[in-house]
């Protein structure tokens, strides 16, 4: 960790070894906004990545939207992104299952609409009916703000008949402009403890979106930073992926944490404007 870990006020201006990244993945929830309320310097953070020609890619756990509805979230900020650079677990989980289960498999759901929707369009994978005896070959969770006890029974009873279950993410909260509120790791807590089994977690602490993004931006991995709101997510996620990561102290994580976390990041901010600061700089 370098100096700037320890003490945000400390970094230089601008920082040099910020500078030198080639590409950016930036989380979403937490880092860009709060809810529905964009956090201060977004604006100013992708102006100066857009000057200097830096590529970058946003990256959100949450699975209850589309890249579509992000694009359009982002615009309202002021912020013009296009859909290729928008990459969600949900896109992530649907990319994992393509090269895991037969094409035409049967998945139960277990999510919001968007998260569905992300899943089936571009796939020949079949959404299950309300059938109780339809063959379900795999499970799919994400957060779902409408679970109730009927989806948690027929997710696990699926599970334990040998469906693959699979979580877009284990996040156990969800920044919120009010707070925190619970994330999809308490869904999936519960059919986990269900089921008597630990899903396969496609999203961040795990590599497979932080490799994915890094392909598509076209830059090896010591080439770009990882810029989150949570150690033991976004942190850890670009640490296992090789890439270097910055946190800034606006969503989850706070100065204390970094105390007792399993790794620490390269550069710790306190907001967005101190970020473009270290990274831009004056001209």
């Amino acid at each position: 960790m370098t100096e700037s870990a320890l003490d945000a006020a400390t970094i230089p201006v601008p920082n040099p070894g910020l500078r030198e990244a080639k590409a950016f993945i930036f989380d979403m929830d937490g880092v860009l906004y709060r809810g529905r309320s964009p956090l201060p310097g977004v604006v100013d953070l992708f102006n100066g990545l857009t000057v200097r020609g830096i590529p970058f890619l946003l990256a959100t756990n949450n699975s209850m939207a589309t890249p579509a509805s992000y694009v359009l979230r982002m615009a309202e900020m002021g912020v013009e992104v296009d859909e290729a650079r928008i990459q969600t677990s949900a896109t992530a989980t649907r990319d994992y299952l393509l090269g895991e289960i037969d094409a035409d498999a049967r998945i139960l759901i277990v999510g919001m609409p968007a998260l569905g929707e992300q899943i089936f369009t571009g796939t020949s994978f079949q959404n299950v009916t309300d059938d109780p005896d339809e063959r379900i070959d795999a499970v799919v969770v994400g957060l779902d703000l409408d679970f109730t006890y009927a989806k948690l029974q027929r997710a696990s009873d699926a599970i334990r008949g040998g469906a693959k279950y699979v979580a877009t993410n284990a996040d156990a909260t969800l920044p919120h402009e009010t707070g925190m509120q619970p994330g999809a790791g308490s869904i999936v807590a519960a059919i986990s403890t269900a089921s008597g089994r630990l899903p396969i977690v496609v999203g961040k602490p795990e590599t497979l979106m932080m490799l994915k993004g890094i392909e598509h931006l076209g830059v090896r991995p010591e080439e770009a930073v990882m810029v989150g709101d949570r150690l033991d997510t976004d942190i850890l996620s670009g640490h296992r992926a090789g890439l270097k990561t910055a946190l800034v102290l606006t969503g989850v994580s706070q100065r204390p944490d970094l105390a007792s976390a399993e790794v620490l990041p390269d550069y710790v901010f306190a907001d967005l404007p101190a970020l473009t600061q270290a990274l831009v700089g004056p001209g």
